[in-house]
């Protein structure tokens, strides 16, 4: 991957972060958090990794970033001085919520080994 294409993908992070937070209308879309980008080679696709940490309805929070993929792609265009704004294609990252179960999994094998040790 091109050192060019790296720097695109870490300025749409950046920018798509101030855009949800500050420049949309929707509350639901101010919740969410955008943990990784990807654009193909030929630009063409955008893939936007994204968590949220306040909301557990996700379905609600797809809906708002499906509903405002046009004004999100557009104001990206704007603050990326983009001629070519490739297709948004939105993902919800599940490793945060991953590694939260595999730190409960450790930590309940971490009480059985101290419990089994003090009889």
């Amino acid at each position: 991957m091109s050192l060019a294409l790296k720097r695109l993908e870490s300025n749409a992070l950046r920018e798509l972060a101030i855009i949800l937070s500050r420049d949309s209308k929707n509350k639901k879309l101010s919740e969410v958090t955008v943990t990784e980008v990807r654009i193909t080679n030929d630009l063409s696709y955008m893939t936007i990794y994204y968590t949220t940490f306040f909301s557990k309805d996700k379905v609600a929070v797809e809906k708002a970033l499906d509903e405002a993929k046009g004004f999100i792609r557009s104001a990206l265009a704007s603050k990326l001085k983009a001629r070519k704004m490739p297709e948004l294609v939105f993902k919800y990252d599940e490793a945060l919520e991953y590694g939260n179960h595999m730190n409960e999994v450790i930590s309940s094998l971490n009480i059985k080994h101290d419990d089994e040790e003090n009889k």
